[in-house]
């Protein structure tokens, strides 16, 4: 017997991206994944762009996404400095 094929839900699938995301950026920047995330989270981008931008941002190779998350990261950094 086969058993059921079991769909995650909307959310679900949207924080398995987002935290592939993380992992992503903390590899490029050779840190650690939970001090990526921290700094994702101090200046809101997991809410504000990944999770907000999900439908555009998934159909984007690893490699572009990579680099797009980086350098919002930086910028926002940046921005809230001042």
């Amino acid at each position: 017997m086969i058993p059921e094929r079991i769909e995650p839900s909307r959310d679900e699938v949207i924080m398995g991206f987002v935290a592939n995301c993380i992992q992503w950026a903390a590899d490029e920047a050779h840190t650690d994944y939970l001090k990526m995330f921290q700094r994702m989270d101090k200046v809101g981008l997991i809410e504000n762009y990944l999770m907000a931008c999900y439908d555009t941002l998934h159909c984007e190779s690893r490699q572009n996404i990579t680099r797009d998350v980086m350098e919002t990261l930086e910028l926002w950094e940046k921005n809230e400095t001042r």
